[in-house]
């Protein structure tokens, strides 16, 4: 059974930051397009940053690019998001997923369900003022 499993959510003042982590378990996502998406309340989701298989280098959306940077280790399944100067907008909850469906160069802006293969059940972080 695979199973994605993120940690690292929480509370924090604005400009402060976190790390999540993805494990991937059940699944080995070498090779596999990976991302980290987010919902905000009463918002849609929407795709935060995006990264190939090899690890290189991410493919972010503009509301977090130059603060956040997407990572990976396949050697131990788990894919990672470092936020900094984390702002309140950023509050929301953030999922990962792999393998993507769709071409690369459109993985970012498709954050539907039926887009990725394996989804997170999500991490809640909380930004405040």
């Amino acid at each position: 059974q695979v199973q994605l499993v993120e940690i690292g959510g929480g509370s924090v003042q604005a400009g402060g930051s976190l790390r999540l982590s993805c494990a991937a378990s059940g699944y080995n996502f070498w090779h596999q397009y990976a991302g980290w998406f987010r919902q905000a309340p009463g918002k849609e989701r929407e795709g935060i940053a995006t990264i190939d298989g090899g690890g290189g280098d991410g493919n972010y959306a503009d509301s977090v690019k130059g603060r956040f940077t997407i990572s990976r280790d396949n050697a131990k399944n788990t894919l990672y998001l470092q936020m900094d100067s984390l702002k309140p907008e950023d509050t929301g909850v953030y999922y990962c997923a792999v393998e993507c469906f769709e071409d690369a160069d459109r993985c970012l802006s498709s954050p539907s369900r039926g887009a990725w293969h394996y989804w997170g059940q999500g991490t809640q972080v909380t930004v405040y003022s």
